[in-house]
């Protein structure tokens, strides 16, 4: 095998230099574009993780109120519809931000007082951080039963929490159409 010496001086000598400088530009291509794959799926996985969204109900099988209690208390909703991203605890009814960003919380609350003329307060909070961000407030008075509902969209930093909170003298009550829900989900993280 004959080996090549600059300058060139046989022009098989000249096509394997320019083999060689195309492989180097081929290889070099290759690794840009095996970055920006890597780069690619790096920000689809974290797109993918940043998927929130949640939606609950108060789990009773047959009709109940809870409530009036004598203090507030943290609503903690046992039947999941949803809880993709896993960020809504069923043991504590709190629903904390993986990410920052900005998102969508509706509450819906419900009573029945029984009967027509029997007075029965179905009242709730949403909570930030344990701070009131919207009230919902019915009291039956002329007919048996209440209900509200309220949508917010909120800034979030990641470890905000959001809650409902149900202040004294207030009543919830469900049966298994789940009239209560909460629900939330991302609608786009911000960075």
């Amino acid at each position: 095998m004959r080996v090549c010496e600059e300058p060139y001086s046989c022009s098989c000598c000249l096509i394997l230099q320019q083999v060689s400088n195309l492989s180097s530009h081929i290889n070099s291509t290759l690794n840009e574009l095996d970055k920006e794959y890597s780069q690619t799926l790096q920000q689809l996985s974290k797109f993918e993780a940043s998927r929130t969204a949640f939606s609950v109900a108060l789990q009773y099988s047959s009709f109940r109120c809870n409530g009036p209690q004598p203090g507030d208390f943290t609503v903690i909703y046992k039947e999941v519809f949803l809880n993709l991203g896993g960020r809504y605890d069923v043991d504590t009814g709190i629903f904390t931000a993986l990410y920052p960003g900005v998102y969508t919380f509706a509450l819906t609350i419900h009573s029945d007082a029984g009967a027509a003329g029997s007075l029965l307060a179905a009242c709730a909070e949403l909570l930030l951080n344990s701070n009131v961000v919207a009230s919902l407030n019915e009291v039956n008075n002329q007919d048996q039963e209440d209900g509200a509902t309220i949508a917010v969209v909120l800034q979030l930093n990641a470890t905000d929490q959001v809650a409902v909170n149900m202040p004294r003298g207030c009543s919830l009550c469900d049966d298994s159409n789940h009239y209560n829900t909460f629900s939330g989900f991302l609608l786009f993280a911000t960075n």
